[in-house]
């Protein structure tokens, strides 16, 4: 693993160390002041090359395009609102799409599967224990923007995320973020009205470097990937962690957002 990520900048193995432990109340330290913290410079230059090596041909003829208008839910259910409520402006979402059952003896799921990462991970989010996640499609994902796609504002349905940077475009493709626009007791309809409408002045833009490792809590933290500009994609891989064993996404959801309901048979 070595090879893969800079371990000696970043102890990941080695928790227990003084090292270890201040990188571990470092993190802590910036996800409460800014609902964000990330590993800059965390995959050595050498793997991050072989990683998009290994993906990049595949955007072409394997990848799901993702190409969706919804409201920052993603859901049409909203019960205690009226259909022309300004919370449920609609966007364009679009992207090309892997899914972890196309890559499963990549790099990226060598990170992904590596149990010091999860335990990091746990340790950082304050959560006793962190596993993988079961669903071979959504386990990993890795997401291409060519010019003029973007992810728009959304609310995650876990209570993290957790994000590699492959490849940044040209121009564009910038990380936006609002943190507490809502709680669970405070759904704040009319703040994220202001949100969408333009007019929320605590909205962060935040610049990454390829190689950078990101958790972000995004279930109560509307977030955004301004357009991709430039010959280049912006480049990013997605790692599902979750408090339980044996997360699964529904059939519903992956038809969604990846365009099947079946994983791929493993090749002989």
């Amino acid at each position: 693993m070595r090879q893969l990520l800079d371990l000696e900048r970043y102890p990941l193995d080695t928790l227990t160390s003084p090292r270890g432990q201040a990188l571990v109340a470092a993190c802590r330290r910036d996800l409460a002041e800014t609902g964000m913290f990330n590993l800059e410079g965390l995959v050595r230059p050498q793997a991050l090359a072989r990683c998009i090596a290994e993906v990049e041909p595949m955007f072409e003829r394997q990848a799901f395009t993702h190409k969706r208008d919804h409201n920052i839910y993603f859901r049409d259910d909203i019960a205690d609102l009226a259909p022309d409520h300004p919370a449920l402006r609609r966007v364009e979402t679009v992207n090309r799409t892997i899914c972890g059952d196309q890559i499963p003896h990549s790099d990226l799921c060598r990170i992904y599967e590596w149990a010091p990462l999860a335990e990091f991970l746990a340790a950082a989010m304050g959560k006793t224990r962190l596993y993988i996640m079961a669903d071979p499609l959504a386990r990993i994902n890795v997401m291409a923007y060519r010019a003029g796609e973007a992810l728009n504002w959304h609310f995650d349905r876990s209570e993290f995320t957790t994000t590699l940077l492959l490849q940044a475009p040209a121009a564009g493709g910038a990380f936006q973020y609002r943190r507490d626009l809502r709680s669970d007791s405070d759904p704040n309809y009319d703040g994220v009205a202001r949100l969408l409408a333009g007019q929320d002045d605590e909205v962060k833009t935040l610049p990454l470097a390829p190689g950078t490792l990101s958790v972000f809590k995004g279930k109560d933290t509307a977030h955004r990937v301004t357009a991709a500009v430039g010959e280049t994609s912006r480049m990013v891989t997605v790692f599902s962690y979750y408090e339980q064993p044996g997360r699964l996404f529904s059939e519903e959801e992956r038809l969604g957002f990846f365009g099947r309901a079946t994983a791929l048979e493993p090749a002989a």
